[in-house]
């Protein structure tokens, strides 16, 4: 079981990546951003892909052990490029919100290495502070402080959504690490009273949680992507209307091609194939868990454990979204959704999953021929 763990991770991910390229091919041409180009996004996408598969081979290959070393530095780099998003020309301010860095041949989200900074710092601090992880102060009180420095930056941008999936993985990884319920159920009791205080003091967050309650009464506006989102599910049923026959993406639904392509599997394909897309979503969680419980040492285990949550809770909040069972948030649907950097990082993690198993098989297998020989020259 153990050696094909690693074989259905890599299936399910190229299965949801396939998923989205086809997915793309269909919606991408009807966006209004495609320069003319039907193929635009596709091609974009595949630059992306490309990167992202040798971030996927170099992070395999690289024993992840490392990362516990070049924390501070990724750290660093990630809340530096949080605050350059508020520093045009290199910032830039789209839709309202200071989310994304110019690099010149494509723009970044900051976010998303916030994301990746955030597990490598707790599972190197749980790791090295084991036997204080039930403390108060190492172990609940200056992790998050340090955790507060990237959420506060990505709050700061109006990305409540990026801000709350980090703060629900870190209290997962808390959790894990050993840190007391009797100090993360008032913090999540916090956050959510947060978050709730910042969409009643946003309007346009206060809009959508409107358009959540009642979606019909504010479906010409805040409530148009649910609204639509919904008619392609139904209108697709259960075997959907065919590949490319689908009408919603045809400028009816916004960014269908990137947060809302779900609903668009939906109605092109039927709901055989979004089952099957939360299919695949949900061997990724089972065999990250494994993967992450078979760890040799500490540190892969949380950052396996963090990486699982932080991929699956992704998916499920996008998918949560687009079924209108929770509030509007732009959230893109990992390896599925348009955009290069949440696809880069999102296969960079699950390279990291794959070295985490690699090397405890390799000790395993290490162990399993020492063991024999010392058994031998005890004998004699």
């Amino acid at each position: 079981m153990r050696r094909t763990t690693a074989y259905i991770l890599i299936i399910s991910v190229l299965a949801l990546l396939a998923i989205g390229i086809v997915m793309l091919l269909s919606t991408g041409a009807f966006a209004r951003d495609s320069h003319g180009d039907m193929y635009f996004f596709v091609k974009r996408q595949a630059m992306w892909l490309g990167v992202g598969s040798a971030a996927l081979v170099g992070a395999a290959w690289l024993d992840y052990r490392w990362w516990a070393k070049l924390w501070p530095a990724i750290f660093g780099t990630a809340v530096v490029a949080l605050v350059l998003c508020f520093v045009p020309p290199v910032g830039m301010k789209i839709n309202g919100a200071w989310r994304w860095v110019n690099l010149g041949v494509a723009s970044f989200q900051p976010s998303e290495l916030g994301k990746v900074a955030v597990l490598f710092f707790l599972a190197w601090w749980y790791h090295r502070y084991e036997e204080e992880a039930s403390e108060f102060w190492r172990g609940f009180v200056f992790p998050l402080t340090v955790v507060g420095v990237v959420m506060a930056l990505i709050v700061v941008e109006v990305d409540l959504g990026a801000t709350t999936l980090i703060g629900l993985t870190t209290l997962a990884v808390m959790f894990v690490a050993g840190t007391g319920l009797r100090w993360l159920l008032p913090l999540l009791g916090l956050g959510l009273g947060g978050l709730v205080f910042a969409i009643f003091n946003i309007g346009e967050r206060m809009d959508r949680l409107k358009a959540f309650l009642d979606p019909e009464k504010y479906r010409l506006n805040e409530g148009l992507q649910q609204w639509q989102a919904l008619l392609a599910f139904g209108t697709g049923g259960t075997t959907g209307l065919g590949l490319g026959n689908g009408r919603l993406k045809m400028l009816y639904l916004p960014y269908a091609h990137t947060d809302f392509i779900f609903p668009m599997i939906g109605e092109e394909l039927g709901l055989r194939f979004t089952l099957l897309t939360v299919f695949w979503f949900l061997l990724i969680l089972l065999t990250g868990a494994l993967i992450a419980m078979n760890s040799k040492d500490r540190f892969g285990m949380l950052l396996g454990f963090g990486i699982t949550i932080l991929i699956t809770l992704q998916a499920a909040i996008n998918i949560g979204v687009t079924t209108s069972l929770l509030p509007n948030k732009g959230m893109p649907l990992p390896f599925i959704s348009y955009g290069g950097s949440n696809l880069a990082i999102s296969m960079f993690l699950i390279g990291i999953l794959l070295s985490i198993h690699l090397r405890g098989r390799r000790e395993s297998k290490a162990r399993t021929h020492v063991i024999p020989t010392a058994t031998v020259a005890m004998r004699y």
